[in-house]
């Protein structure tokens, strides 16, 4: 009996005033909620109490009319009601607000309220009606303290809840409905296993539920639960979830908004390019309208070489920027203008980026997405912004001899020839016959800038609109590169996942791309695109962090356990990779087992398990044979000079080369009945004066333990070693994929030693794929072992 079983459903109820919001921490969130401390003991005491009203007998062996029974059954009793003092897991509440008749069923977060009181979320609340639906917790309020002192004229003022535990069952299925068309995620599984692991411990059938997506919210309605119609619990259960519209009209409307969102007329007048996959050293052309983006992705190149990434602006007075990012595990989003891992910004008609294969974040990269955006013209009219910008994209592999900086400006100390002279003004070299007339020119109509040394004109419009920052080494030639230097630099933003406060644009890219908690990954152990930090997980300056590499979620998500394949421990999963290099050190460094001398049998003289142990042990006898095809030539007679012992060999060996196994699967060279049945001596048989002939020479060498010896066997020890023989002769190329780049290096090709090949067989019970996997796990390959 269990002790679910045992225990009766736990029954509490109480009525409670209701905390003021700016009473209640901000932190509370999603269904749970606040009681106070007395609500926990009478919940204690109710749990008690059930256990107490037990009559039936805890004990297989209480005898009412013994009383040597009573003592074990009275400490059994104690012993019951000792653990039924543990409230169930997780312990949920019925909510019911008196005043509309609503109800709502939620999970505990903590049990120190102020005494009579209770304290709710911003979601409880409205889904209550005990607030205005729009208004809510936007965040900024202060954290007030949920003791704040209320005397009882206060309290009783307050609006009141009836809380009622009650027990749910685990959920197995459950049906969303958007409120809202066109709703469009890239996973919707990862965005509701996280935010409804994170935020609910309940399920209501009709409340609302809404799930933040980035920058956008998804508002759905749950209409619909199993196995409980009412209400499910989410805590330690698999979800089945069904996302379903809730009218025909508005599956149209989606669709709509879907197929509107997707379409990028390519090449079109109005339209920006569709972008696509680039290929290394091809020229890609496009076009970009005002504030808008084409994404393209690389997904081949040779990854031992830097990358260049070259875009280059056709139309002079519009400006465009670049963005770079690695896509693998650590970056799943194209790059924008606030998450990008390389980028150039600057107001040049030519914009680059160098990508180092050093690079850290080149690690594990399967592609390079390279998107180009469109630099909004405030400036512009509405019909200038609308038309698009044109480009050429260009990657190529970067020449380290070649200088492409397209800032190269003269220097006043480089030499000039024996006939030139500098100007004093604009620093140029000119030939001294002519440098009077050149200066007073010069000096009339040009100007020198003292910061940045370039020559301008007097009255042209690059004069008039030449700035420098004062914070910072950027200058420009145009108003509008200004105000784009002022935005992207000088604009401090916020983080649309967190509270970080950026500086600039480029701080607020690099936030996203590394410790912002909304950063998306792919996790290596739930194989889901999920949020890269979680409410429960790990700060990012915790040792066991930055010792792993790994990121928040992944270090609670690694610390579920599974199996070792190889030796079935339990591990957990952040630790098998290191496990594993471990069995793979043990494999390396394995000495050869010993097999059977026997040319014919499949089995080791240690004897090796599916685990890969190995039961070594001394040799039991001095041919180097097992012990069941040695079995036939033991006595017990003292035999030190080895002669009765090759008297048994000899007569073995003139037993199946004169009578034969008789066997219809033997395919022993020395035994009558496989010479038949491999195609020799089939009509005619052998005397006993050929017999020795082809004796003589193996016992002759019946000392030297590197040759064969040939006897019968049973069928499955003579197809394991011949089935051992075609397994070491198969080779592989030992190949490993460039990171993605598509291009393979090829290595030694390898294989395994007979002498593994035949305890894998014997491991596997002669199973030939199990085999393969044992060998793989345990065994050593030629290539290993020759190094």
């Amino acid at each position: 009996m269990t002790e679910h079983d045992h225990r009766q459903n736990l029954k509490w109820s109480t009525q409670l005033s209701i905390l003021p919001q700016d009473a209640t921490p901000s932190t509370l969130k999603g269904d749970r909620i606040i009681l106070p401390p007395s609500a926990l003991e009478q919940l204690l005491s109710a749990a008690t109490s059930i256990v107490s009203t037990e009559v039936q007998p805890q004990t297989t062996s209480f005898d009412p009319y013994n009383p040597y029974s009573f003592a074990a059954e009275r400490q059994a009793r104690e012993n019951l009601v000792e653990r039924q003092q543990h409230l169930p897991h997780p312990l949920t509440f019925r909510l019911v607000n008196p005043a509309n008749g609503r109800i709502l069923y939620a999970g505990i977060r903590e049990f120190s309220a102020a005494e009579n009181t209770v304290g709710l979320s911003s979601f409880v609340r409205t889904a209550l009606g005990i607030d205005d639906p729009t208004k809510g917790d936007n965040g900024t309020r202060e954290d007030s303290s949920h003791s704040v002192e209320l005397d009882s004229t206060s309290i009783e003022a307050l609006p009141r809840l009836t809380v009622h535990v009650q027990e749910l069952p685990k959920g197995t299925f459950v049906k969303l409905r958007p409120l809202e068309a066109g709703y469009d995620a890239d996973d919707w599984k990862a965005l509701l296993e996280q935010h409804l692991h994170d935020t609910f411990t309940t399920l209501t059938n009709g409340e609302e539920v809404t799930i933040p997506a980035g920058k956008e919210k998804f508002r759905f309605l749950v209409h619909g639960l199993k196995p409980n119609e009412e209400a499910v619990s989410l805590v330690d259960t698999d979800l089945e979830v069904d996302i379903e519209p809730l009218s025909e009209e508005q599956a149209r409307e989606t669709l709509h908004i879907l197929a509107k969102k997707s379409t990028r007329p390519p090449g079109t007048k109005d339209g920006s390019s569709a972008g696509g996959r680039l290929i290394v050293d091809n020229n890609e052309t496009g076009q970009v309208r005002s504030s808008e983006y084409v994404d393209y992705e690389l997904q081949a190149w040779d990854a031992s070489q830097d990358l260049d990434i070259e875009l280059t602006t056709i139309n002079e007075d519009r400006d465009l920027d670049l963005f770079v990012t690695p896509f693998g595990s650590k970056h799943r989003v194209s790059p924008r203008d606030d998450d990008y891992v390389f980028g150039d910004t600057s107001s040049r008609a030519t914009k680059r980026v160098k990508v180092s294969h050093t690079n850290v974040e080149m690690d594990g990269a399967e592609a390079l997405r390279i998107s180009v955006r469109g630099w909004p013209e405030g400036e512009a009219t509405k019909d200038e912004q609308s038309v698009p910008a044109h480009y050429n994209l260009k990657v190529s592999y970067e020449d380290s001899e070649s200088d492409k900086s397209p800032n190269v400006t003269l220097s006043e100390s480089d030499p000039v020839g024996t006939d030139e002279e500098r100007c004093s003004n604009c620093h140029q070299a000119v030939p001294k016959r002519t440098v009077f007339l050149h200066q007073n020119f010069c000096l009339r109509n040009n100007v020198v800038c003292p910061q940045c040394r370039n020559v301008f004109q007097k009255t042209s419009e690059a004069w008039s609109n030449h700035w420098h920052c004062p914070h910072d080494d950027a200058f420009g030639n145009t108003s509008a590169s200004k105000a784009k230097h002022d935005q992207l630099m000088h604009t401090a933003r916020h983080c649309s996942f967190c509270d970080y406060e950026a500086f600039n644009s480029p701080d607020l890219a690099h936030h996203r791309t590394t410790l912002c908690p909304g950063k998306l990954i792919l996790c290596q152990f739930c194989h889901l695109q999920v949020p890269q930090k979680g409410e429960d997980d790990p700060e990012f300056d915790s040792a066991e962090l930055l010792l792993s590499g790994l990121t928040p979620h992944e270090i609670s998500d690694g610390a579920r356990t599974t199996e070792c394949h190889l030796c079935s421990k339990i591990v957990r999963l952040r630790d098998m990779s290191t496990h594993l290099k471990h069995h793979d050190l043990q494999r390396l460094s394995r000495p050869k087992l010993r097999i059977c001398r026997n040319a014919n049998c499949g089995r080791t003289i240690d004897g090796v398990s599916r685990t890969g142990e190995v039961r070594a042990s001394a040799p039991r006898n001095e041919l180097g044979l097992c012990d069941t095809c040695f079995g036939p030539l033991y006595v017990s007679q003292y035999d030190p000079d080895g002669k009765a012992l090759r008297r048994r060999v000899e007569r073995k060996y003139l037993t199946q080369l004169l009578t034969g196994c008789n066997q219809p699967w033997c395919r022993n060279e020395i035994c009558k009945s496989g010479r038949k049945q491999g195609g020799v001596d089939t009509e005619s048989n052998l005397g006993s004066k050929d017999a020795m002939a082809i004796i003589r020479p193996l016992l002759d060498r019946l000392r030297d333990l590197q040759t064969s010896i040939y006897f019968c066997v049973d069928e499955p020890s003579q197809k394991r070693r011949l089935l051992a023989t075609f397994l070491s002769a198969e080779t592989f190329d030992v190949t490993s994929n460039t990171k993605g780049k598509g291009k393979a290096v090829e290595g030694t090709s390898a294989g395994w030693d007979i002498e593994w090949c035949v305890a894998a067989l014997e491991a596997e019970s002669g199973d030939l794929d199990k085999a393969r996997g044992w060998l793989k796990g345990f065994a050593p390959t030629r290539a290993e072992t020759s190094r």
